[in-house]
């Protein structure tokens, strides 16, 4: 059989491989890669963009329109926080795969597959492998219990200050974290796409997030969330139809043109190239994917916004489905950008290298099939992702200081909802003058590592805490608060000693902790840490918190107790 034969039979084992296998497939760590490639260093800033500028100016426009209607509907703090969980499945649904269908998955996703093959599906095998977890075991019961943040849910039959205050300082964790790199990568993104000045493209991302959240709440960002998931949809599906069209709809002559086309031939459609046989990297990475989802608190509060648990449940299902269209729509357009793109001198800078970085890929391929209208589309719907994303987190961490902060931890709970509201709006001014800050201090910094900090956290102290406070009757206050202090120190720690610091920002040759996600060992840990000092508290608190499970179970399962209108 000579190579062609082999290359022939190998595209048709992806072929198959891919439209059987793709479920399992993509988005969070490319947050990280998008980080780390736009934000490592200074970038060319491109000529002006007005095909994206005014397309983005009509998606502004629109979405401010919609922030104007939406503060006319938000009466009550169940108005703003949770859209007065009158969000329906299929909107609620849109709107979170529109928090995981972002530039980075677009942009980074796309890169990484062009470059390095089939070895990039992992990034996102544990994503599409967290959410039928989270639709079984944690979405009804979230919606049973919880009323506006997931500390509602730990804090449930537990002392509230002292867990309120420890799940309040690891969610501010993750989502300022994660500010940070989405701030610091849209500024240097804007200036490739727009040819906008850094300055200005921070600017602006902070202003509107600050504008939407501030008067239109829940409502406007899932709204603004659902109308950028419809254009990346439409965006992406014309992409992938027109290259599936320029091959005739024949995937197996895209693949087979594509192996041919790259410098790697057949060894791009085969695994194992890109983590050097590394099965521990491999694994602290899956695990970091999957149950960092788990733990992110803007995600966990859309639970909040429709109204009962089979909802909530049904949200999850639509989020996957459309998440699992979106991630064929990559798996085209990241692989069969090889068989257009490379070696076309077009887009290439005067070192050879693809111009832009490889976030680049899919904006040069909407070149390549729809001209300067498309490039203009795409870019302004990259734009509109970042916006949309920072929108989520920033509410979410209003509402972790307003709600669990302020009126509870503080508070006890004695404010008024007209309170809340305005403590809640005077955090997302502070929380975005935070990010534009952020986003100036980190200028030219790589970043990736305080994304990938916010889903190590997330996995490892969110996730664990929120599983055992579920569904262990065992959990007391003490041992969720000394395991959720521990855990966030030792992954705080190891993040630091790790590559992600101490060789690319500290400038080391070798790293002491050899795996850039801690998850591995701080997951475990911190549930071990819960369940040793759980089982050693013998006080009046740890028979109190022991005795209510009973009554949490029975409510997180069948609705019993929630109250009218709100599950």
């Amino acid at each position: 059989m000579n190579e062609n034969a082999h290359t022939s039979a190998r595209c048709r084992r992806l072929t198959g491989c891919a439209l059987t296998g793709v479920l399992v497939y993509l988005p969070v760590l490319a947050q990280t890669s998008l980080g780390a490639d736009l934000a490592s260093g200074p970038v060319q800033k491109q000529d002006l963009n007005i095909t994206a500028i005014a397309i983005f100016i009509v998606f502004v426009l629109s979405t401010l329109g919609i922030t104007f209607w939406a503060a006319k509907r938000v009466h009550s703090r169940r108005d703003f926080l949770v859209a007065g969980g009158e969000i329906t499945p299929f909107q609620n649904g849109l709107a979170i795969a529109g928090d995981f269908m972002s530039a980075a998955t677009f942009l980074g996703i796309t890169g990484a597959l062009y470059f390095n093959g089939v070895d990039a599906y992992i990034l996102g095998v544990g994503i599409m492998v967290s959410w039928p977890i989270i639709m079984m075991v944690i979405a009804e019961r979230f919606r049973n219990l919880g009323r506006y943040t997931f500390i509602d849910v730990v804090s449930y039959r537990l002392a509230q200050k002292p867990m309120r205050i420890m799940a309040s300082c690891v969610s501010l964790g993750i989502v300022l974290f994660y500010l940070m790199a989405q701030m610091v990568g849209a500024g240097t993104l804007i200036q490739i796409l727009f040819g906008l000045d850094y300055f200005w493209a921070v600017i602006i991302v902070g202003f509107l997030m600050v504008i939407y959240v501030t008067f239109g709440g829940m409502i406007a960002t899932t709204w603004v969330q659902i109308i950028k998931a419809g254009l990346l949809l439409l965006g992406g599906s014309y992409l992938a139809f027109a290259l599936l069209g320029h091959f005739n709809f024949s995937p197996h002559d895209m693949l087979l043109t594509a192996t041919q086309a790259h410098p790697q031939g057949n060894a791009f459609l085969e695994p194992g190239g890109w983590w050097l046989g590394d099965s521990i990297s491999v694994i602290t990475v899956g695990l970091t994917m999957m149950f960092g989802v788990m733990g992110l608190p803007h995600i966990l509060m859309r639970f909040f916004t429709v109204k009962d648990a089979a909802a909530a449940r049904a949200s999850v299902f639509v989020a996957t489905t459309i998440m699992s269209y979106f991630y064929i729509l990559i798996l085209i357009i990241g692989i069969g950008a090889v068989a257009l793109l490379w070696g076309d001198t077009t887009y290439l800078d005067a070192s050879g290298k693809l111009a832009g970085g490889a976030n680049m890929v899919a904006i040069h391929l909407s070149h390549i099939l729809g001209g300067d209208l498309m490039l203009g589309f795409m870019a302004a719907v990259s734009f509109a992702t970042i916006l949309a994303v920072v929108a989520g987190l920033t509410l979410s961490g209003a509402a972790t200081i307003a709600h669990d902060l302020y009126a509870h931890a503080f508070h006890h709970g004695e404010i008024s909802g007209e309170v809340e509201i305005k403590v809640t709006r005077y955090s997302t001014i502070t929380i975005g003058l935070l990010a534009i800050a952020f986003g100036m201090a980190f200028e030219g910094q790589n970043v990736a590592v305080t994304a990938g900090f916010a889903l190590a956290l997330a996995a490892s102290v969110n996730c664990p805490i929120i599983f055992l406070a579920i569904y262990w009757s065992g959990l007391t206050t003490r041992g969720a608060v000394v395991a959720g202090y521990a855990g966030l120190a030792l992954s705080a720690t190891l993040i630091i000693l790790s590559p992600g610091v101490m060789v690319a920002i500290l400038g080391y040759d070798t790293a002491l902790f050899p795996y850039t996600y801690p998850t591995i060992i701080a997951m475990p840990f911190t549930l071990i840490t819960a369940w040793v000092v759980s089982r050693l508290d013998n006080s009046a608190r740890a028979d109190q918190d022991r005795t209510g499970f009973t009554e949490q179970y029975v409510r997180s399962e069948t609705g019993i107790g929630v109250p009218d209108g709100q599950g």
